[in-house]
């Protein structure tokens, strides 16, 4: 397997992120947060795990777990959850929802290139991104690596020509999904290792030593890694924060091809019935399964 890579050492082109799993200390404040302001929808509530999302569609689950201590600073773990807004304007709705209710957790907005982006801190420390994705006809790719830049956004103008009247009366029109995941890693070559070679993905973008992008199907990024805050960090201890990432592939046969590339490099993965379990090479629990994970009835 050295070298490019064969069509069946990656993740199917149609392979998507499930929803992200979050241990929290303060269950009703994350709710809120995410149901007032974000604008998700409880799907359910069962005792100590809620499940936020759209539609039928859970994007985060809430595990409350009062008893853990918040992550020691420079740790590996999320960096911050993505969430696609179907359009400019259901995004608008979010933000200007967030805005209106946990006005401090703004923290700056980006046009990618390949989408427009606003950033926020959730009230426990998590990471939030809600952004719109740009046509993939209107991405360019130089050299096998898809074109993005960090160019500054308005955030009042984008508001004022995306946001109206229908949507702030009801916020939650149109879709909402886990777009991409980004992580905290301890350094590059071995998340490379892990996500590219072992699960399936492909680089769509590398900033050598310090920002991995990687994707299924040449979307800018399912996922990514940085070690801005995190170089040099080893294996996470239980805490708060970041609990599981789920990856969503098309079928039976994917999950298979995936466990003969794990059994290949001697990587301990689990089958609990549902999905393929794994923990990144800093503890960090991701499963692969061909329907997003939610908790069992």
């Amino acid at each position: 397997m050295n070298g490019s890579l064969n069509s069946t050492d990656l993740l199917a082109a149609s392979t998507g992120m499930g929803p992200v799993t979050l241990r929290v200390g303060n269950l009703d404040a994350e709710i809120a947060y995410y149901r007032d302001g974000v604008t998700l929808d409880v799907l359910s509530h069962e005792g100590s795990i809620a499940v936020l999302g759209r539609g039928s569609t859970p994007v985060l689950i809430l595990e409350h777990a009062p008893e853990l201590a918040n992550a020691a600073p420079r740790s590996a773990g999320l960096y911050h959850t993505a969430i696609l807004f179907e359009s400019r304007e259901a995004l608008a709705a979010a933000i200007y929802s967030v805005a209106t209710t946990a006005p401090g957790t703004f923290t700056g907005s980006a046009d990618h290139k390949v989408s427009i982006a606003f950033y926020f801190t959730d009230p426990e420390g998590n990471g939030v991104e809600l952004y719109w994705d740009r046509s993939r006809t209107e991405w360019s790719w130089v050299h096998g690596q898809i074109e993005m830049a960090t160019l500054y956004v308005d955030p009042n103008e984008f508001l004022q020509k995306y946001l109206t009247e229908e949507t702030v009366q009801n916020p939650r029109l149109g879709g909402a999904s886990v777009g991409h995941v980004h992580l905290s890693v301890g350094d590059i070559p071995s998340a490379k290792e892990f996500y590219v070679r072992r699960l399936g993905f492909e680089t769509t973008f590398e900033i050598p030593g310090s920002a991995l992008f990687i994707s299924a199907g040449k979307y800018h990024h399912h996922m990514a890694m940085n070690t801005w805050q995190s170089a040099g960090a080893g294996r996470r201890q239980l805490a708060l924060g970041l609990a599981q990432v789920d990856i969503v592939v098309p079928a039976v046969t994917d999950l298979g091809a995936l466990e003969e590339r794990l059994t290949h490099y001697a990587t301990p993965f689990a089958n609990d019935g549902r999905a393929l379990v794994i923990e990144d090479p800093w503890g960090s629990r991701v499963t692969v399964s061909t329907e997003p994970l939610t908790p069992a009835a």
